[in-house]
């Protein structure tokens, strides 16, 4: 023992850390605020750590190229030891993580912790959250299977509905024009250095605030919050009526972490982890991607909303709510903080969580897409193929096998999710139509990686010939500029 005890003051004179840790450990805390409701902002920090040793070893194996990463995780389920059991514990890590942040959210809100003077608390506290929905979706990611594919295809569609800027949100998203290995590398640098190093920095501020400002003491009705008596009624209250945190109310941060270590490991063993489900392929359209639980009330959002009213809803939407939590301490900063006599609060909160709670459960009734009911094997009509050449009526083949019919329709046959194509060499010229094949764009994925140069060459001439009678299909009039101009440069030609 005082071997240990030399050891740790030889360090102390250096690191100067036990002055440090024993203020932490033992400032004061109002005795009423050490009840079983403030345990959530320590529980969620006790997963995030889970998540990182969790993180660290999955990435000991993980590939995160577009040929591997899929294999590299079937791998981790059946031959590396325990692998499997590493995968569910950060899966289900993830889940819970996203859950204990948000009650904590709710519970801060309701006691009315976010008034003076934990503004800038709180508003960290929002921005952590937008950050742990984003650790969700980028691991959701690199799982690279079907629902992954698809349901970034979706995160790409709604990016680029963004004015002037979605393009090049797409691009840096995508880290290219389709979906592909460069993609998979994004995603695994920002859910692996910069989505968990930001949230690392900004748990640090959260806890330093916490220990500076104190704890929220339990809302009393009738006890208002006056900005220019609050401090020092607090500092009196801690005085009176406080108790070291240290041993008084850490016991039960640590009985409901542990809690909470227990139930996600239980989930791990029993349910196992997420996927991955098929390869990634963007022509089997007969798939249903769904995303992880939290996500679900968007999907079925946009399932039930008409299509005029997609993009204001995505673009709109979260930018309003995300601007009222944070300019909410500055417009409600002082008064009850109670959530008995703030019957409005109360109201809001059971009306988002009832409208959530319903959106989640019809997303798990809701299709993918209302229109996906057409039957590719269908023939093209005949008159589509009246007069084509071999390499037309080939493209027509190409069409009929990659399944497009499932998201067009022709001749009034089809999927409706996409344009119909009856007049589509009206509409786009034969590079656009290249273009629009190689790279996809809006709701349709990227076949470049899906389709060899011949099936490519012999579909857009398929297409090319997809226009009205009479009426002459898209020409670019630059090519005809650079034609004309070659055919004078000719030798021989005629001035």
């Amino acid at each position: 023992m005082r071997l240990i005890a030399q050891i740790g003051e030889w360090f102390d004179r250096r690191l100067q850390l036990a002055a440090p840790i024993r203020e932490i450990s033992e400032h004061p805390v109002p005795r009423n605020t050490a009840s079983w409701f403030y345990v959530f902002g320590s529980a969620a920090l006790v997963v995030f750590v889970l998540q990182i040793v969790t993180g660290i070893l999955l990435a000991l194996i993980y590939v995160p190229s577009g040929g591997e990463a899929w294999s590299s995780l079937q791998a981790l389920n059946h031959d590396v030891t325990l692998g499997w059991f590493i995968r569910a514990l950060h899966g289900w890590g993830s889940n819970f993580m996203v859950a204990i942040v948000l009650i904590h959210m709710v519970q801060v809100f309701l006691f009315g912790a976010y008034k003076f003077p934990r503004e800038l608390t709180w508003i960290v506290g929002v921005f952590l959250l937008l950050m742990t929905l984003g650790m969700a979706f980028s691991g959701q990611v690199l799982r690279f299977d079907q629902d992954a594919y698809w349901g970034l295809g979706i995160g790409a569609s709604i990016a680029s509905r963004v004015p002037i800027a979605g393009p090049a949100i797409v691009k840096l998203m995508l880290g290219g024009p389709i979906i592909a290995g460069a993609t998979l590398s994004r995603f695994f640098a920002l859910h692996v250095f910069v989505i968990p190093g930001m949230l690392i920095g900004f748990v640090c501020i959260h806890l330093l605030m916490v220990l500076k400002l104190g704890i929220n003491e339990w809302p009393m009705p009738g006890r208002l919050v006056k900005k220019a008596t609050y401090t020092a009624e607090y500092h009196e209250l801690t005085k009176k009526d406080g108790a070291p945190f240290v041993p008084y109310a850490v016991w039960k941060d640590m009985f409901f972490a542990a809690f909470i270590l227990l139930a996600v490991a239980a989930c791990a063993l029993y349910f196992g982890p997420f996927g991955p489900t098929g390869r990634p392929d963007p022509t089997i359209i007969q798939t249903v991607p769904k995303p992880d639980y939290f996500f679900l009330w968007l999907y079925g959002l946009l399932s039930y909303l008409p299509p005029s009213m997609e993009t204001p809803a995505l673009l709109i939407g979260p930018v309003v709510a995300i601007a009222f939590l944070v300019l909410l301490p500055f417009l409600s900063g002082e008064g009850e903080k109670s959530w008995r006599r703030r019957p409005i609060a109360v109201l809001a909160i059971l009306l988002i969580a009832i409208v959530l709670g319903t959106l989640t459960h019809l997303a798990g009734y809701t299709p993918w897409s209302p229109h996906m009911n057409a039957w590719s094997g269908d023939p093209v009509p005949e008159r589509f193929l009246h007069g084509a050449t071999a390499l037309q009526r080939q493209g027509a083949l190409v069409f009929q096998v990659k399944q497009c019919r499932n998201c067009h329709s022709l001749g009034e046959l089809g999927g409706q999710r996409g344009p119909a194509l009856d007049s589509v060499a009206v509409r786009l010229t034969q590079d656009q139509l290249i273009r629009q094949v190689i790279q996809g764009g809006g709701n349709m994925p990227a076949y470049g990686k899906n389709l060899s140069p011949a099936q490519t060459t012999a579909l857009v001439a398929f297409l090319e010939t997809l226009h009205p009678a009479g009426q002459a299909p898209a020409r670019d009039a630059s090519r005809d500029v650079v034609l004309s101009d070659a055919q004078e440069k000719r030798p021989g030609a005629q001035p």
